[in-house]
């Protein structure tokens, strides 16, 4: 099979004939019908995070689940799956308290990768747990979660990151309630579903800040109440202006900009909270005044992944997505064969695109 590798950071991804793997006890082999770029994915390439090279990554999918290893009785061969990155055994400490996410137990694909390269025999890296910028990947059980047949499976793959991480930050880390007032900065693919998932939750009002206008004027039709450059000088009086002479309840921050995060602190009210959902490169600090923390009652929050139970997430978003309450379809801004990654990544670098998806057979 093809998939694109990583052989240099921030060196073109270059397409290669490699091996995979089958999947043994308690994994899964699922043929992928599309991947989307996710930043996670760019940083790596790039080497914000180190790693070992080659790799391959990507970790946005969904696909139809071509085989299961013993012991899998959630999904059978022909389902339609969503494929994400969690790992999860159920029964760690983390797991048993719902922490999915935190998962603290070593997996054998942690150890061993499944990946090859059909000409050598050189093991490639499983990237981000997935390796799913590739036309099969073999993960664990649990990383995969069967859908409707209905659903169509570019805009499914969606769900796999970018909408379980904005939405879930704001649902399950936040719990935000009707009425809070929400703040989010950044409005790109998580930035976006983070305004969504405010929507849902009924907040009011949902400023959405961004750099660009085009993201801007996206947020509006996701959910937005309302927008603003974040380097408008005026910010706080702006955000006072739109919820009745008060800052906000939460500020989310999906960049992983340091000005996002030491700027989101300024946003808050008393008792308020910033969730910190975007993710820096390796090194990047960011510093506050923590006796307005104290004095006020505040937080800083960290949200991995949406805090999702992906069992229990996805099947609620797909509902939302079928009861029209949910946009996934409108996320993507193209589509790419996996011989033009490295253009869509181009894309995404360059701020054009709210999520480029690479789609397999076409």
């Amino acid at each position: 099979m093809k998939a694109a590798v990583c052989r240099a950071f921030g060196e073109k991804l270059t397409i290669e004939e490699i091996d995979l793997a089958p999947p043994r006890a308690g994994e899964v082999r699922v043929k992928l019908a599309a991947c989307a770029i996710c930043h996670s994915d760019i940083l790596f390439a790039d080497g914000a995070w180190g790693g070992t090279l080659p790799a391959v990554y990507g970790h946005e999918a969904a696909g139809i689940v071509e085989e299961v290893g013993a012991g899998v009785t959630h999904l059978r061969p022909g389902d339609h799956a969503v494929v994400t990155l969690i790992r999860s055994c159920g029964h760690c400490p983390a797991c048993s308290r719902g922490a999915q996410v935190r998962c603290e137990t070593i997996f054998p694909l942690d150890q061993k990768s499944p990946l090859t390269v059909r000409a050598t025999g050189e093991t490639l890296t499983h990237g981000l747990r997935t390796a799913a910028f590739a036309e099969q990947v073999v993960v664990e059980a649990s990383q995969a979660v069967a859908i409707p047949y209905d659903i169509p499976l570019d805009g499914a793959a969606l769900l796999a990151c970018g909408v379980l991480t904005g939405a879930g930050a704001v649902l399950n880390t936040a719990g935000v309630r009707t009425g809070d007032s929400v703040v989010v900065i950044g409005t790109g693919g998580v930035g976006l579903n983070a305004v969504q998932g405010a929507a849902l939750a009924g907040a009011l009002p949902i400023v959405a800040l961004d750099l660009s206008q085009a993201k801007r004027e996206a947020a509006l039709r996701f959910g937005a109440t309302h927008t603003a450059d974040p380097t408008s000088n005026d910010l706080p009086n702006f955000i006072r202006s739109v919820n009745h002479g008060r800052l906000v309840d939460w500020v989310f921050v999906t960049v992983g900009a340091k000005s996002a995060m030491e700027q989101a602190t300024k946003l808050i009210g008393r008792g308020g909270a910033v969730v910190i959902v975007g993710m820096p490169p390796s090194g990047v600090t960011a510093s506050y005044d923590p006796s307005w923390l104290a004095a006020d009652e505040q937080r800083i929050i960290g949200s991995k992944m949406g805090s999702a139970r992906v069992r229990v997430d996805i099947p609620l978003l797909v509902a939302a997505y079928q009861e029209r309450r949910l946009k996934l379809d409108e996320l993507i801004t193209a589509r790419y064969p996996l011989e033009q990654i490295n253009e869509a990544i181009d894309a995404v670098k360059r701020g054009e695109a709210l999520r480029n998806v690479i789609v397999f057979g076409a």
